[in-house]
């Protein structure tokens, strides 16, 4: 009958490569594991925020990505008294008018109109819950027209004017975090109203 031969221990090559198998299956599942919320909450970061990259845009994600500037339920005014417009079948609209002096990139430009826009809406509804204007803007397409001018002052103008026909007009300040200096007057929103009253304020401005 055969002796079997003793092979010794083993070498140090073969304890490493044992070692790297059982450490690489190791942080596999590990990672896996953390993946799917055993040790915590998933990361949520981005893959460049991870690796400590900066965005390459930051104006273009940080208002939709941290929602800073939304108005609170307490920031949102009424100004002066809004009319309803009974009997009126004319088509309405809401217009943004931007600042372009203050030189904001595409997606601050989008954020913001967006705040300006739930700014008009919220002031309506508080206003009444069934506002014929603004159930005669949903009824047609919530129509928005973005519009620009050049000064706050301008800006300011236009909303005085606004507010002395009875329509809504939100101003929108910006929380600073980003491109322009905190407080800055960035857009305002004019309606939902019929398309004749909001022409009478704006309709000599240029589309932006």
């Amino acid at each position: 009958m055969a002796n079997v031969q003793d092979r010794g221990p083993p070498s140090a090559a073969s304890i490493a490569l044992a070692t790297a198998i059982i450490s690489g299956l190791f942080g596999y599942y590990l990672g896996q594991a953390r993946s799917i919320g055993l040790f915590g909450k998933p990361s949520t970061r981005s893959p460049a925020a991870r690796l400590g990259q900066q965005p390459d845009d930051k104006s273009d994600i940080s208002d939709a990505d941290a929602g800073s500037e939304d108005e609170d339920d307490d920031s949102v005014q009424d100004l002066g008294e809004l009319k309803s417009f009974p009997g009126n079948n004319e088509e309405c609209k809401l217009v943004l008018v931007v600042r372009t002096d203050l030189g904001m990139g595409k997606g601050k430009i989008a954020a913001q109109c967006g705040h300006a826009t739930l700014a008009c809406y919220k002031t309506l509804t508080r206003a009444d819950p069934a506002h014929p204007v603004l159930r005669q803007w949903e009824r047609l397409g919530q129509a928005k027209v973005a519009l620009k001018v050049e000064s706050e002052d301008d800006m300011l103008m236009l909303q005085a004017q606004a507010v002395s026909l009875g329509l809504c007009a939100q101003v929108i300040h910006d929380a600073g975090r980003t491109q322009i200096a905190s407080g800055s007057a960035t857009v305002l929103g004019i309606g939902p109203a019929p398309k004749s009253k909001i022409d009478q304020i704006t309709g000599h401005l240029k589309l932006l």
